[in-house]
């Protein structure tokens, strides 16, 4: 069995983990900090964990994570990359859900961050943890970073036409939609219930962190400079993401070769489903699954590829794929403890 700690359970993408860790035939929950819910069990906080974990929350300096196989960091920016480095040389392997290792270069992320980087010389080290882009790296990784849920969809739906040189890849936009969810579990004016509700509004257009993230990642494939607009938006749901995709052609491609393109790299990719030429996939269809759908879509008489990609911004977006990276670095099947069905209605 996997010894697994989490630090930081508390919040949404935490929770996320205790839930599907919880029913991981492999995986053994043996630690989850919180300084503030010291003492107070699990399933108190969470009753729908109540029966499945019987752990309570530690004081980060009652526990020894030495002790485990695999540390998750379900924290803020910043927490992990001040412990990564003692549990990394005691031989614990780590996965961190915030940003501090998904920039290589430690000068954009202090940028973008806004605090000084408290472990460069783990930047070289760390994988980004996007599996059906990297997954032979993941696999003997002792650090990865978990990838933003927004780029996770951009990635994935932009990759294919990249790779092949299809389009102009300076001049890619994404149009993305998030739940509520996606802003943390925190008390927060913008995020209650009568601000977001019945509302719909974008946010950080004139710059996003997951901008800096997704053009690095993207530029990995392909000799063009990489060139994105990208501006998501807030939409009054509690899980779910949406993101519309648009890549100007270069080369003459036709919808059907375009679709078997789209098949052919993601047919042995458990977690993604590329539905048929011209659907509609929508949030529902992922909800509470580890799955990420997608459909290619050309408006007439245009040289666009449109591409519409969603996933569970808490499963696929983060901990599911946390989950997904973990059972690559201990030699598990992919899809192990991953298999739930989306939630419908």
């Amino acid at each position: 069995m996997i010894k697994v700690g989490i630090v930081g359970g508390t919040g949404y993408t935490g929770v996320e983990l205790l839930r599907l860790l919880a029913a991981h035939p492999e995986a053994q929950l043996t630690a989850i900090t919180s300084r503030k819910e010291d003492g107070l069990p699990v399933a108190d906080m969470f009753p729908s964990l109540r029966g499945h974990v019987a752990l309570a929350f530690s004081a980060p300096d009652k526990v020894d994570l030495s002790q485990c196989d695999v540390v998750f960091f379900a924290t803020p920016h910043g927490v992990a990359m001040a412990q990564a480095p003692a549990l990394l040389a005691a031989g614990v392997k780590v996965i961190d859900l915030a940003a501090d290792f998904r920039l290589k270069d430690q000068a954009t992320f202090e940028q973008w961050y806004k605090m000084p980087h408290g472990a460069p010389q783990l930047l070289e080290q760390a994988v980004y943890g996007l599996p059906e882009l990297n997954r032979a790296a993941i696999a003997s990784a002792s650090l990865v970073a978990n990838p933003g849920c927004y780029p996770t969809t951009m990635q994935i739906g932009f990759y294919p036409l990249l790779k092949a040189g299809l389009v102009d890849a300076g001049s890619l936009i994404a149009d993305a939609k998030s739940g509520v969810s996606g802003a943390g579990r925190k008390a927060e004016i913008s995020t209650l219930f009568s601000e977001s509700s019945d509302n719909f509004k974008a946010y950080g257009v004139s710059g996003h962190r997951h901008t800096p993230e997704t053009t690095a990642q993207l530029q990995r494939h392909t000799n063009q400079k990489v060139g994105l607009v990208f501006t998501p938006h807030l939409v009054p749901m509690i899980r779910g993401m949406h993101a519309t995709l648009y890549a100007r052609l270069t080369s003459p491609i036709d919808d059907a070769a375009l679709q078997a393109l789209y098949e052919a790299q993601y047919r042995d990719d458990a977690f993604v489903d590329v539905m048929p030429f011209g659907s509609h996939p929508e949030t529902r269809s992922t909800r509470g699954s580890n799955m990420l759908r997608l459909a290619l879509h050309r408006p007439p008489g245009s040289d666009m590829v449109v591409i519409l990609v969603v996933q569970d911004n808490l499963v696929k977006g983060a901990s599911g794929q946390a989950v997904q990276c973990m059972n690559l670095m201990f030699g598990l099947p992919e899809t192990t403890g991953l298999q739930q069905i989306a939630l419908l209605p």
